[in-house]
Protein backbone atom coordinates (compact mmCIF):
# COMPACT_ATOMS: atom_id res chain seq x y z
CA UNK A 1 0.00 0.00 0.00
CA UNK A 2 1.31 3.62 -0.94
CA UNK A 3 -0.04 6.20 1.30
CA UNK A 4 -1.57 8.99 -0.83
CA UNK A 5 -1.26 12.70 -0.15
CA UNK A 6 -4.99 12.44 0.33
CA UNK A 7 -4.40 10.28 3.11
CA UNK A 8 -2.04 12.62 4.64
CA UNK A 9 -3.75 15.84 3.98
CA UNK A 10 -7.18 14.64 5.72
CA UNK A 11 -4.40 13.44 8.50
CA UNK A 12 -3.12 16.83 9.26
CA UNK A 13 -6.58 18.23 8.30
CA UNK A 14 -8.20 16.68 11.51
CA UNK A 15 -5.42 17.92 13.55
CA UNK A 16 -3.90 21.14 12.38
CA UNK A 17 -7.02 22.85 10.44
CA UNK A 18 -6.15 26.46 9.60
CA UNK A 19 -2.70 26.24 11.24
CA UNK A 20 -0.91 25.40 14.33
CA UNK A 21 -1.25 28.60 16.16
CA UNK A 22 1.25 27.73 18.84
CA UNK A 23 3.98 27.19 16.53
CA UNK A 24 3.22 29.77 14.07
CA UNK A 25 3.30 32.22 16.49
CA UNK A 26 6.24 31.13 18.85
CA UNK A 27 8.68 29.34 16.05
CA UNK A 28 10.79 31.75 13.82
CA UNK A 29 9.24 31.17 10.13
CA UNK A 30 12.79 30.37 8.75
CA UNK A 31 14.13 28.06 12.32
CA UNK A 32 15.46 24.37 11.37
CA UNK A 33 15.85 21.79 13.90
CA UNK A 34 16.75 17.92 14.71
CA UNK A 35 14.60 15.85 16.48
CA UNK A 36 14.94 12.41 17.78
CA UNK A 37 11.73 9.88 17.84
CA UNK A 38 12.29 7.61 21.21
CA UNK A 39 10.65 4.13 22.19
CA UNK A 40 10.37 5.21 25.71
CA UNK A 41 9.69 1.20 26.77
CA UNK A 42 10.32 -1.63 24.70
CA UNK A 43 8.60 -3.05 21.84
CA UNK A 44 8.16 -3.66 17.97
CA UNK A 45 8.44 -0.85 15.71
CA UNK A 46 5.84 -0.68 12.71
CA UNK A 47 4.75 2.88 10.73
CA UNK A 48 7.79 4.40 10.40
CA UNK A 49 6.42 4.60 6.43
CA UNK A 50 3.58 6.36 7.11
CA UNK A 51 5.46 8.51 9.90
CA UNK A 52 7.75 9.83 7.17
CA UNK A 53 5.13 10.66 4.91
CA UNK A 54 3.33 13.05 7.53
CA UNK A 55 6.75 14.69 7.83
CA UNK A 56 7.68 14.92 4.28
CA UNK A 57 4.33 16.17 3.69
CA UNK A 58 4.79 19.26 6.21
CA UNK A 59 8.69 19.91 4.56
CA UNK A 60 10.64 17.98 6.57
CA UNK A 61 12.66 14.35 6.47
CA UNK A 62 12.77 11.48 8.60
CA UNK A 63 15.79 9.06 9.13
CA UNK A 64 14.96 5.58 10.81
CA UNK A 65 17.00 4.40 12.75
CA UNK A 66 15.46 1.18 13.11
CA UNK A 67 12.96 -0.98 10.63
CA UNK A 68 9.37 -2.39 11.08
CA UNK A 69 9.67 -5.05 12.36
CA UNK A 70 12.67 -4.52 14.65
CA UNK A 71 12.34 -4.89 18.26
CA UNK A 72 13.81 -2.15 20.14
CA UNK A 73 14.77 -1.26 23.67
CA UNK A 74 13.94 2.01 25.15
CA UNK A 75 16.10 4.85 22.89
CA UNK A 76 15.60 6.46 19.46
CA UNK A 77 14.59 5.17 16.93
CA UNK A 78 14.71 7.64 14.14
CA UNK A 79 15.60 11.40 13.58
CA UNK A 80 13.59 13.93 12.02
CA UNK A 81 15.50 17.06 10.17
CA UNK A 82 13.59 20.11 8.92
CA UNK A 83 11.88 23.60 9.41
CA UNK A 84 11.36 23.50 13.01
CA UNK A 85 7.31 24.49 12.52
CA UNK A 86 7.06 21.47 10.81
CA UNK A 87 8.53 18.79 12.76
CA UNK A 88 6.39 20.70 16.05
CA UNK A 89 3.40 20.60 13.65
CA UNK A 90 3.53 16.90 12.76
CA UNK A 91 4.84 15.82 15.96
CA UNK A 92 1.31 14.48 17.61
CA UNK A 93 0.01 13.10 14.42
CA UNK A 94 3.50 11.46 14.15
CA UNK A 95 3.78 9.71 17.39
CA UNK A 96 -0.20 8.95 17.16
CA UNK A 97 0.11 6.65 14.20
CA UNK A 98 3.84 4.71 15.46
CA UNK A 99 2.28 4.30 18.90
CA UNK A 100 -0.89 2.78 17.71
CA UNK A 101 0.77 0.69 15.03
CA UNK A 102 3.87 -0.32 17.20
CA UNK A 103 1.24 -1.59 20.17
CA UNK A 104 0.08 -3.75 17.15
CA UNK A 105 3.37 -5.04 16.15
CA UNK A 106 4.54 -5.77 19.76
CA UNK A 107 1.00 -7.23 20.91
CA UNK A 108 1.45 -9.49 18.16
CA UNK A 109 4.60 -10.87 18.47
CA UNK A 110 3.55 -11.71 21.83
CA UNK A 111 0.84 -13.99 20.23
CA UNK A 112 3.39 -15.18 17.36
CA UNK A 113 6.09 -16.24 19.95
CA UNK A 114 3.44 -17.97 22.59
CA UNK A 115 2.60 -20.40 20.02
CA UNK A 116 5.89 -20.76 18.57
CA UNK A 117 6.66 -24.77 18.03
CA UNK A 118 2.34 -25.92 17.65
CA UNK A 119 2.22 -24.98 13.93
CA UNK A 120 -0.47 -23.00 14.11
CA UNK A 121 -0.39 -19.67 12.47
CA UNK A 122 -1.77 -16.41 14.22
CA UNK A 123 -4.25 -14.56 11.69
CA UNK A 124 -5.61 -11.08 12.12
CA UNK A 125 -9.43 -10.01 12.02
CA UNK A 126 -11.36 -7.34 10.28
CA UNK A 127 -11.57 -5.42 13.83
CA UNK A 128 -9.39 -2.32 12.55
CA UNK A 129 -9.74 1.47 12.99
CA UNK A 130 -11.77 2.46 9.77
CA UNK A 131 -9.23 4.47 7.39
CA UNK A 132 -5.99 2.36 8.75
CA UNK A 133 -6.66 -1.10 7.58
CA UNK A 134 -4.23 -1.57 5.48
CA UNK A 135 -1.81 0.36 7.79
CA UNK A 136 -3.19 -1.89 11.03
CA UNK A 137 -2.70 -5.47 8.90
CA UNK A 138 0.84 -4.10 7.72
CA UNK A 139 1.67 -3.93 11.33
CA UNK A 140 0.82 -7.01 12.04
CA UNK A 141 2.57 -8.98 9.71
CA UNK A 142 5.46 -6.54 11.23
CA UNK A 143 4.89 -8.78 14.33
CA UNK A 144 5.06 -12.03 12.61
CA UNK A 145 1.66 -12.86 12.08
CA UNK A 146 -0.74 -13.91 9.15
CA UNK A 147 -3.51 -11.20 7.52
CA UNK A 148 -6.96 -13.10 6.95
CA UNK A 149 -9.09 -11.26 4.55
CA UNK A 150 -8.31 -7.52 4.04
CA UNK A 151 -11.83 -6.86 2.56
CA UNK A 152 -15.45 -8.48 2.15
CA UNK A 153 -14.47 -9.14 -1.48
CA UNK A 154 -11.64 -11.03 -1.23
CA UNK A 155 -12.78 -14.22 0.58
CA UNK A 156 -16.41 -15.88 1.22
CA UNK A 157 -16.63 -16.00 5.64
CA UNK A 158 -20.18 -17.64 5.94
CA UNK A 159 -20.82 -17.17 9.36
CA UNK A 160 -23.38 -17.65 11.80
CA UNK A 161 -26.04 -14.86 10.43
CA UNK A 162 -25.35 -15.68 6.75
CA UNK A 163 -26.47 -19.10 7.92
CA UNK A 164 -30.07 -17.84 9.46
CA UNK A 165 -31.12 -16.92 5.91
CA UNK A 166 -29.97 -19.88 4.25
CA UNK A 167 -31.54 -22.91 3.70
CA UNK A 168 -28.04 -25.02 5.01
CA UNK A 169 -24.44 -24.77 4.94
CA UNK A 170 -23.98 -27.24 1.77
CA UNK A 171 -27.20 -24.50 -0.17
CA UNK A 172 -24.63 -21.50 1.30
CA UNK A 173 -21.41 -23.26 0.24
CA UNK A 174 -22.76 -24.19 -3.32
CA UNK A 175 -24.20 -20.90 -3.94
CA UNK A 176 -20.89 -19.54 -2.69
CA UNK A 177 -18.73 -21.16 -5.00
CA UNK A 178 -19.81 -18.90 -8.06
CA UNK A 179 -17.65 -16.08 -7.00
CA UNK A 180 -14.21 -18.31 -7.39
CA UNK A 181 -13.27 -17.49 -3.93
CA UNK A 182 -12.04 -19.53 -1.14
CA UNK A 183 -15.07 -20.39 0.68
CA UNK A 184 -14.46 -20.80 4.79
CA UNK A 185 -17.64 -21.22 7.02
CA UNK A 186 -18.07 -20.56 10.57
CA UNK A 187 -19.37 -23.68 12.83
CA UNK A 188 -20.47 -23.41 16.95
CA UNK A 189 -21.12 -26.98 16.43
CA UNK A 190 -19.49 -30.33 15.97
CA UNK A 191 -22.53 -31.52 14.08
CA UNK A 192 -21.85 -27.98 11.77
CA UNK A 193 -18.13 -28.86 11.06
CA UNK A 194 -19.59 -32.37 9.78
CA UNK A 195 -21.64 -30.34 7.28
CA UNK A 196 -18.98 -27.80 6.49
CA UNK A 197 -16.85 -30.94 5.68
CA UNK A 198 -19.34 -32.64 3.59
CA UNK A 199 -20.34 -29.66 2.01
CA UNK A 200 -16.34 -29.38 0.61
CA UNK A 201 -15.48 -25.77 2.65
CA UNK A 202 -11.50 -24.70 2.36
CA UNK A 203 -11.99 -23.85 5.68
CA UNK A 204 -14.32 -23.91 8.83
CA UNK A 205 -13.71 -21.41 11.09
CA UNK A 206 -14.61 -23.03 14.72
CA UNK A 207 -15.80 -20.29 16.92
CA UNK A 208 -15.73 -20.63 20.72
CA UNK A 209 -15.01 -24.39 21.02
CA UNK A 210 -13.50 -25.67 23.85
CA UNK A 211 -10.37 -27.31 23.81
CA UNK A 212 -11.92 -30.42 23.76
CA UNK A 213 -13.96 -29.55 21.11
CA UNK A 214 -11.08 -28.01 18.81
CA UNK A 215 -9.55 -31.83 18.95
CA UNK A 216 -12.83 -33.14 17.86
CA UNK A 217 -12.78 -30.71 15.08
CA UNK A 218 -9.08 -31.65 14.23
CA UNK A 219 -10.27 -35.33 14.48
CA UNK A 220 -13.38 -35.05 12.18
CA UNK A 221 -11.45 -32.88 9.63
CA UNK A 222 -8.31 -35.37 9.35
CA UNK A 223 -6.30 -32.74 7.31
CA UNK A 224 -8.67 -32.92 4.91
CA UNK A 225 -9.64 -28.68 5.13
CA UNK A 226 -7.98 -25.75 6.75
CA UNK A 227 -9.34 -25.41 10.51
CA UNK A 228 -9.30 -21.81 11.92
CA UNK A 229 -9.84 -21.14 15.87
CA UNK A 230 -11.63 -18.21 16.62
CA UNK A 231 -12.97 -16.26 19.91
CA UNK A 232 -12.20 -14.79 22.92
CA UNK A 233 -8.25 -16.17 22.47
CA UNK A 234 -6.39 -14.49 24.97
CA UNK A 235 -2.74 -14.37 25.54
CA UNK A 236 -3.25 -16.79 28.21
CA UNK A 237 -5.42 -19.32 26.13
CA UNK A 238 -3.48 -19.18 23.19
CA UNK A 239 -1.60 -21.77 23.62
CA UNK A 240 -3.76 -24.35 24.55
CA UNK A 241 -5.93 -23.16 21.59
CA UNK A 242 -2.85 -24.27 19.22
CA UNK A 243 -1.81 -26.78 20.74
CA UNK A 244 -4.96 -28.91 20.18
CA UNK A 245 -3.79 -29.25 16.03
CA UNK A 246 -5.53 -26.34 14.43
CA UNK A 247 -3.91 -24.86 11.84
CA UNK A 248 -4.96 -21.12 12.33
CA UNK A 249 -5.59 -19.18 15.91
CA UNK A 250 -7.48 -15.62 14.45
CA UNK A 251 -6.86 -13.46 17.13
CA UNK A 252 -9.55 -9.75 16.80
CA UNK A 253 -7.34 -8.14 20.19
CA UNK A 254 -4.38 -7.56 17.71
CA UNK A 255 -6.09 -4.76 16.16
CA UNK A 256 -8.84 -3.91 18.73
CA UNK A 257 -7.18 -4.03 22.08
CA UNK A 258 -3.47 -3.49 21.18
CA UNK A 259 -2.02 -0.65 23.31
CA UNK A 260 -0.27 2.07 22.20
CA UNK A 261 3.27 1.47 22.46
CA UNK A 262 4.83 4.85 24.61
CA UNK A 263 7.13 6.91 22.09
CA UNK A 264 8.28 10.49 22.36
CA UNK A 265 9.79 13.28 20.10
CA UNK A 266 12.05 15.82 21.89
CA UNK A 267 14.27 18.45 19.65
CA UNK A 268 17.95 18.16 20.10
Amino acid sequence: MELTSVDVRGWLAEDVGAGDATSNAVIDDDAVCTAQILAKEPGVVAGLRAVAAVFEALGARLEPLAADGDHVDPGPIARVEGPARAVLTGERLALNLLGRLSGIATLTRRYVESVDGTGARILDTRKTAPGLRDLEKEAVRAGGATNHRFGLDDGVLIKDNHLRLAPSIADAVRRARSTGLPVEVECDTLAQVGEALAAGADRILLDNMSPNELRAAVSLAAGHTELEASGGVSLETVRAVAETGVDFVSVGALTHSARALDVSLEVL
